[in-house]
């Protein structure tokens, strides 16, 4: 089907929207009255350059408060809707949307709207325009589809449709189910937007709280089939108001938006794209550092052996259990580092998961690489980390190990680390979203519900992305306020079977933060322990938390540059993170900036 979006739902002049929405792949867009009239273009300017740029015009919008009007009003509507048409003449758009009127003055009378629509459409169809009439949420009389259509119905005019927005269907609780009862060639356009689900203000909640697909809670999958089985065969348009789209680079936000509904009509079932490859596991994690030291030390105190050598490049292998990391000095990097660059999750077809990435707006990375080394398809997460998909220890596919000469055998120390539980990245405040629809749709991860984390200085957002079986964990957070340093929460979190053991091997280091006493006294006023248990988590600096599923037992080392590393113990299935504990980690690290002393 073809894409479209409002130009309301990007930021910059509206030629920059234009360029943004035209880069992106979409075949057209809706012109919202604003941007046009603040434009230095005229309208024909305008129709030329997006006509440059492949550019349809489907919609232009919005015409208000139209219909159940007194005698008065409605010849002032119908001399400013002449207007309209003639400017939309100009710009070549052929559909206008008319919004069910909010006015306290509007008369709850069908068959009053009924007429002064058929007239309203008799006038446009003078112009070659068809009118989709939208019943807004919030709308004085008409608020649903379904009150909508019966009064298209009732005017009967060829001219005159709906529009179908699934933020006022669904956030009102509509059933798309009955899409049906309305033929297909009388619904003239559909407008898309998700939304997390919100005790508010109905006009508040779409004014500042859309999103694109996938990013929110409404079942939109549904909402295209049902719509697509009317016949409807326009255009699919994204229409989303948020206030931090109307601020983040047009570019950035117009590929999110576009990957948001391509993914979506696969959902729907109306488009067919590589089938996903969920990862099956995480192969490692690259630190990229100019000082080696302090990251060395750090490893070894966690347990670590320097495990192999790049072969080409000045990349060392570390390696305890199912745990890997890769240490690079590589200057072209930027910045001294330590900080985490990138992430090699493990794929049962690497080549499979690079088309599907394709597919979604994010290309394979073209990367430097010996003549000698293995081929590793590579796409960037929306804050630049890079992803690998790997196939570590797999005949069938090449093996990024093979590029490692062996400096000695990673079996050969015993450690307290099993593996890697999780990896936690703070997102840029204005990337957060398309982070969850990037993990999600290109990835093949799967979210889990949303918490609030209490930050010293405001509050963070946090929702964890998996496959399946959880072997592999992304914690995808946003800092508590724009401009933050979103590096300096990256951390990755490493899996032990004995926690208590763990924190001594580290403790004796030095390298374990702090907690404060005030800690452990809540602790004990919460939860019931065993003779000593508090006494020891205290001494060793091990915090604690449950959920019905089972335990988690975790401390965390000092930060190095901006990495930092948890050690975890999870037991009997416990799901969550230690949201719990998250505040005292988090003001703490605020407070000793790289205290190398437990206590």
């Amino acid at each position: 089907m073809r894409t479209s979006i409002a130009t309301v739902s990007v930021s910059g002049t509206l030629t920059e929207k234009l360029n943004a929405v035209a880069r992106a792949g979409f075949d057209g867009v809706e012109i919202f009255e604003n941007d046009l009239l603040a434009s230095p273009l005229t309208p024909e300017q305008i129709r030329a350059r997006a006509a440059d740029l492949g550019l349809e015009l489907f919609l232009y919008q919005p015409m208000r408060d139209v219909e159940g009007l007194s005698a008065d009003a409605f010849a002032r509507s119908m001399r400013r809707a002449e207007h309209k048409f003639c400017v939309m003449r100009r710009l070549g758009a052929d559909t206008v949307l008319a919004c069910s009127n909010v006015s306290a003055h509007t008369r709850d009378d069908d068959a009053l709207a009924a007429a002064q629509l058929r007239e309203l459409a008799e006038l446009a169809d003078e112009y070659g325009i068809r009118v989709a009439y939208e019943a807004l949420a919030w709308g004085r009389h008409v608020n649903t589809y379904d009150h909508a259509w019966r009064i298209v119905e009732a005017a009967d005019h060829p001219a005159l449709g709906v529009c179908l927005d699934s933020f006022h269907v669904l956030a009102r609780g509509g059933d798309p189910a009955g899409f049906a009862a309305l033929p297909g060639e009388k619904i003239f356009f559909v407008q898309l937007a998700d939304a997390p689900l919100m005790g508010m203000d109905v006009l508040q909640w779409s004014r500042h709280y859309r999103c694109f697909p996938g990013q929110g809670d409404f079942d939109l999958a549904e909402f295209v089939r049902s719509v697509v089985r009317t016949g409807y065969d326009g255009p699919l348009s994204l229409e989303v108001f948020n206030d931090v789209f109307r601020q983040a680079d047009s570019g950035r936000t117009a590929i999110d938006a576009r990957r948001s509904l391509t993914a979506l009509q696969e959902a729907a079932g109306v488009l067919e794209l590589p089938a996903a490859a969920a990862p099956t596991g995480i192969a490692f994690a690259e630190l990229v550092t100019m000082d080696t030291e302090p990251v060395a030390l750090l490893l070894q105190a966690l347990g670590f052996s320097r495990t192999g050598k790049h072969l080409s490049k000045p990349v060392d292998l570390w390696e305890q259990g199912a745990a890997r990391v890769l240490v690079n000095t590589e200057p072209a990097t930027g910045g001294s580092g330590p900080r985490l660059a990138a992430l090699g999750i493990e794929s049962p077809d690497p080549g499979a998961a690079a088309k599907r990435a394709e597919s979604l707006g994010a290309p394979v990375l073209p990367r430097r690489r010996a003549r000698t080394d293995v081929l590793l398809e590579t796409v960037a997460a929306p804050d630049g980390t890079e992803l690998f998909f790997c196939a570590s220890g797999r005949h069938d596919l090449p093996d990024w190990l093979d590029d490692f000469a062996r400096l000695a055998d990673p079996s050969s120390r015993s450690g307290p680390i099993t593996g890697v539980d999780h990896v936690a990245l703070t997102q840029p405040w204005h990337q957060y979203d398309e982070a969850l629809l990037f993990y999600r749709s290109v990835i093949g991860l799967q979210p889990h519900g949303g918490v609030d984390v209490p930050d010293p200085y405001g509050l963070r957002r946090s929702r964890a992305v998996s496959n399946q079986d959880e072997s592999v964990r992304i914690a995808l957070s946003i800092d508590p306020a724009p401009g933050a340093s979103h590096r300096a929460s990256q951390h990755i979190a490493l899996a032990t079977d004995d926690i208590v053991g763990a924190a001594r091997w580290v403790g004796g280091t030095g390298h374990v933060l702090p907690v404060p006493d005030n800690y452990y006294d809540d602790l004990a006023a919460r939860h019931v322990f065993g003779p000593g248990e508090l006494r020891t988590y205290r001494e060793l600096c091990i915090l604690y938390d449950c959920d019905e599923r089972g335990q988690f037992r975790h401390f965390y080392t000092t930060t190095i540059g901006d990495v930092f590393f948890e050690v975890v113990q999870r037991d009997n299935d416990y799901a969550g993170f230690g949201e719990q504990s998250a505040h005292v980690r988090l003001t703490t690290q605020h407070a000793q900036h790289g205290s190398r002393r437990c206590h």
